[in-house]
C-alpha cells in the first residue's frame, strides 16, 4: 500500500509536469527556431539519461548491445526524438497552443487505427465509434466551433498536429518487440536523435547559442517533456500495484494544460477547445474501456 502510495504521488507529479510543456514549447519558440529548439532540448534529454545510468550502473548494459539493437536505436531515434518534435514543434510554431496540444493528445486513438495493419490487431465496432468521438473533438477544436469548415484556424497546423501522432503512434509500435532496459533504449534514441537534428541544423540553418530565455526554455522542455518526467513515468509503473491505477491519471494533464496555457501565454481559451477536448478524451477512454 504504501508503494502505491508513492506511485500516485509520482504520478500525479509527472502529470503536473507534462500539464506545463504546451506553454514552455509555445513560449521558447517566440525565442528559438524549431530545430534550434529541439536540438539544445534533445541534448539535455541525452545527458540527463545518461547520468541517470551511470548512477543507476546501468551504463555497462551498453557493451551487451549488438550492432541490430544499435540500428534499432537509430531508427527509433529518427523518429522520435527528430521527426516527432519537429512535426509537433512546427504545429506550434502555427496554432495556438490551446488548440496543438488537444489535438496532439489523440495520438491513442491513432494508435488503435496503426496496430490493426502493422500489428494485426482486430477493430471492433466500439473503437470505431471512439475514432469518430475523439476526431469530432478535434474537428470541434480546430475550427473553433465553427463547424462550417476552417476558416478559423490554420490547415496546416492542424494536419501537422495530427502527423505528429502518427509519428509518436510508430514510434510505439515499434517498441512493442524491444525487450531492452527503457532507460538505455531511451539514452540510444535520444543519442542518435540528437546526432540527425544536428544534421539538420547544419544543413538548413547553422548552430547558433540560445539567448538566456532560449536556452532556459530548451532545458527545461529536454528535462520535463522528453527527460525526467519519462523516468518519473516508468518509477511510477514499477511501484504501482497495476498500471491501470495510476495511468487514468493521464487525461488530467490536458485539461491542467488549458489552466497554464492560460496564466503562461496568455491565451483566452475558448469554450469549443474545452468542448473538443471532452470529446477526444472521451473517445480515449471509451476504447480502453
Amino acid at each position: 500500500m504504501k508503494n502505491q502510495k508513492i506511485a500516485y504521488f509520482y504520478a500525479l507529479g509527472t502529470v503536473l509536469l507534462w500539464s506545463t510543456v504546451a506553454s514552455a514549447f509555445k513560449i521558447t519558440l517566440r525565442y528559438l527556431d524549431v530545430v534550434t529548439l529541439l536540438f539544445y532540448a534533445s541534448i539535455t534529454s541525452t545527458l540527463t539519461f545518461l547520468i541517470y545510468l551511470i548512477f543507476s550502473k546501468k551504463l555497462n548494459l551498453l557493451k551487451t548491445l549488438t550492432k541490430k539493437d544499435y540500428l534499432r536505436s537509430a531508427l527509433l531515434g529518427f523518429l522520435n526524438p527528430f521527426l516527432y518534435y519537429i512535426i509537433l514543434f512546427k504545429a506550434y510554431s502555427l496554432l495556438p497552443a490551446q488548440q496543438a496540444q488537444p489535438i496532439n493528445f489523440v495520438w491513442p486513438i491513432t494508435l488503435v487505427l496503426l496496430s490493426a495493419p502493422l500489428l494485426n490487431q482486430k477493430i471492433r465496432p466500439r473503437d470505431i465509434l471512439a475514432v469518430i468521438i475523439s476526431f469530432a473533438g478535434v474537428f470541434i477544436i480546430s475550427t473553433r466551433g465553427n463547424l462550417s469548415g476552417f476558416k478559423s484556424t490554420n490547415p496546416a497546423g492542424v494536419l501537422l498536429a495530427l502527423s505528429s501522432t502518427i509519428i509518436w503512434s510508430l514510434f510505439w509500435i515499434y517498441n512493442v518487440k524491444d525487450e531492452r532496459d527503457e532507460a538505455v533504449r531511451l539514452f540510444l534514441n535520444f543519442l542518435f536523435g540528437s546526432a540527425f537534428i544536428l544534421i539538420a541544423m547544419l544543413s538548413f540553418t547553422k548552430l547558433k547559442a540560445p539567448g538566456l530565455k532560449g536556452a532556459l526554455g530548451a532545458v527545461y522542455i529536454g528535462l520535463f517533456e522528453m527527460g525526467i518526467t519519462f523516468l518519473l513515468w516508468l518509477k511510477t509503473l514499477k511501484l504501482s500495484k497495476t498500471t491501470a491505477h495510476v495511468a487514468n491519471l493521464i487525461f488530467l494533464a490536458p485539461f491542467f494544460s488549458l489552466g497554464v496555457i492560460s496564466v503562461m501565454v496568455g491565451e483566452k481559451i475558448l469554450l469549443s477547445t474545452v468542448i473538443g477536448l471532452i470529446f477526444i478524451v472521451g473517445g480515449i477512454i471509451l476504447q480502453k474501456l
